[in-house]
């Protein structure tokens, strides 16, 4: 009887790694996106990403602006514009860093976190969906603000107070931005 369990026990451990055998040398996503010129300028300090997905012939495009200053020791924060078929999709502020918790409850309930945003000369406080702490999801509003400015900074909170990121959007590709995104620049 022991030894039956024993034998169905070495079986079940022999297919699990198989299994992952098998799961390790599965093709990546890769395979499915035809990516061009990764990393490429999209004008100022702006990087862009183009790729179209295989199956559906989707074009996808990933705007990324790093900020200008950092405390010792933090990674830069980050705003990324993700577009799909000329249209935005998502754009986020990724502090790099630990957010607090959320600090605003939306509509429908999602966690939601209030940032100060300044675009040039003009500042507004605006609520934008806090993501697993990891990342804010910017509202479209301010995306147009951002990529239209010179200066654009955002006053975020973390456990340890209040931070400040500052971005210099300037130099960006309008026209390349609104093929790939539909975004007009608000100023």
């Amino acid at each position: 009887m022991i030894r039956n369990i024993f034998n169905v026990l070495i079986l079940a451990l022999c297919v699990a790694l198989s299994i992952k055998a098998l799961a390790q040398n599965r093709p990546d996503d890769r395979d499915y996106d035809d990516r061009t010129h990764p990393g490429a300028s999209a004008g100022g300090n702006w990087t862009v990403d183009h790729s179209e997905d295989r199956m559906t012939a989707e074009k996808r495009s990933r705007f990324q602006l790093q900020a200008n200053d950092t405390r010792d020791g933090d990674d830069r924060a980050q705003v990324i514009l993700y577009c799909s078929d000329g249209k935005l999709k998502l754009a986020d502020f990724n502090p790099n860093l630990k957010l607090s918790r959320p600090n605003w409850a939306g509509f429908w309930g999602q966690p939601q976190m209030r940032v100060r945003v300044r675009a040039d000369n003009a500042h507004d406080d605006r609520i934008w969906n806090w993501v697993n702490g990891h990342f804010l999801a910017m509202d479209k509003t301010s995306a147009r603000r951002l990529i239209g400015a010179n200066l654009f900074r955002i006053e975020f909170n973390t456990p340890d107070g209040p931070r400040m990121a500052e971005f210099s959007p300037a130099g960006l590709d309008l026209k390349l931005v609104h093929n790939a995104c539909g975004l007009e620049p608000k100023r």
